[in-house]
């Protein structure tokens, strides 16, 4: 159950979330147009701008750096008619498809070549001006679609209890999208110098709804919003490709899941029209199902919403980080990553680069699940059997 921090802000999992992420929350629910409180979620972490793990409900305007700059971002889950009779005895194979299909990695994208990329007819489906009149930055959208980044982004084969198989896939919006949130959050920033406005944090400048600035944000973040959730169909349509050449047996689609965690959205609550900010959070009204991820070499929740009021409807969108990355490649070893991975298909060849994935940089996430038992309730339990992530 959830603990009043103070009468704005409201902790689920106190416990296990860092002074410092709470702190941050605290004082981003201290800004004037926040209405009622910052609900704070049990996988919080300190993050850049806000608190990962925070749901912010704002009347009249939206803080930039609140939405992060992977807008967007979110999980896509698919419930396949397959189970793990139909796979071949080793998934070396389809790992291998993998890496060709969804390019991974630090700037990685499809290469240009005889064709179109899909990249191409997205773009041209769904115009934005502001990439449009940046050339680089249009080139990159269009090249970067369809591709899944590093970080904590992948790709997953998981069997549920029954031995279905799943599909679960971690992306964003790619680089169009940090370059339209930095160029955003650096001129809100300067809107708060221009009016001489004081904030207790720099990433708090906000957009006022109805000026200029706020229209061209918001069309900017909707489109990045798409973007990502188009970022991860055409993703998951590949994988999908790759699953069906390595099986004998048909494949059937039982059904998607595709839910963001990084972004705003217009919603009703205690009476009122706000905006809500949900960065590291998942919405969660009554019946939304969602995808609740762990961390590399641990289980991935399928969830279904209980609309919990206090919570603006949201839930935790994963299990968070305990360690900053730098902190897991000083602690953490190869070995024991090794190890964690072991009876896996993944990229070990590359452990050496993914050390600060390591499961021990973050929270457990059984006690995640546990502590938003009132947000959520859980239906399925999936565990990985391939995982594919970008060094």
């Amino acid at each position: 159950m959830p603990t009043w921090h103070s009468d704005r802000l409201l902790v689920w999992g106190a416990g296990g979330i860092d002074p410092k992420a709470i702190a941050q929350a605290q004082r981003t629910s201290d800004v004037p147009f926040v209405e009622g409180h910052v609900a704070l979620m049990p996988d919080a972490h300190f993050g850049l701008g806000s608190t990962v793990g925070s749901v912010i409900p704002t009347r009249g305007a939206i803080i930039p750096a609140a939405v992060g700059v992977d807008i967007g971002c979110g999980m896509i889950a698919v419930e396949t008619s397959l189970t793990a009779a139909d796979l071949p005895d080793t998934l070396g194979g389809l790992l291998s498809l993998i890496e060709r299909s969804v390019p991974s990695g630090v700037g990685q994208g499809h290469r240009r070549g005889y064709g179109r990329l899909p990249g191409d007819t997205w773009c041209v489906r769904n115009p934005n001006p502001t990439v449009e009149h940046n050339s680089k930055l249009g080139v990159k959208a269009r090249e970067q679609f369809g591709s899944l980044g590093s970080g904590n982004h992948f790709v997953e084969v998981c069997l549920d209890p029954k031995d279905t198989v799943w599909v679960v896939l971690h992306s964003g919006s790619r680089g169009v999208g940090n370059r339209l949130a930095m160029s955003h959050i650096d001129r809100a920033k300067g809107l708060m110098r221009q009016r001489f406005a004081s904030l207790e944090d720099p990433d708090l400048a906000y957009f006022v709804e109805g000026e200029p600035e706020f229209e061209l944000y918001l069309a900017d973040l909707l489109w990045a919003q798409d973007y990502a959730l188009g970022n991860r169909e055409t993703m998951m349509d590949a994988v999908l490709d790759d699953l069906v050449s390595i099986v004998a047996a048909p494949l059937r689609e039982v059904r998607r899941v595709n839910c963001h965690h990084n972004y705003t959205a217009r919603e009703h609550h205690s009476g009122k029209d706000l905006w809500v900010t949900r960065k590291g959070a998942i919405r969660a009204r009554e019946g939304d199902w969602g995808v609740v991820p762990g961390s590399m070499g641990t289980n991935t929740f399928i969830v279904k919403g209980l609309g919990n009021s206090a919570s603006y409807d949201s839930a935790a969108h994963g299990a968070g980080r305990m360690m900053s990355r730098s902190q897991a490649k000083k602690k953490l070893t190869v070995e024991s990553l090794c190890e964690v991975m072991n009876g896996k298909a993944w990229l070990a060849g590359k452990a050496d680069a993914l050390l600060d994935e390591h499961p021990d940089s973050y929270k457990d996430i059984e006690r995640v699940m546990a502590d938003q038992t009132d947000l959520v309730e859980v239906e399925v339990e999936l565990h990985q059997i391939l995982n594919y992530k970008g060094a």
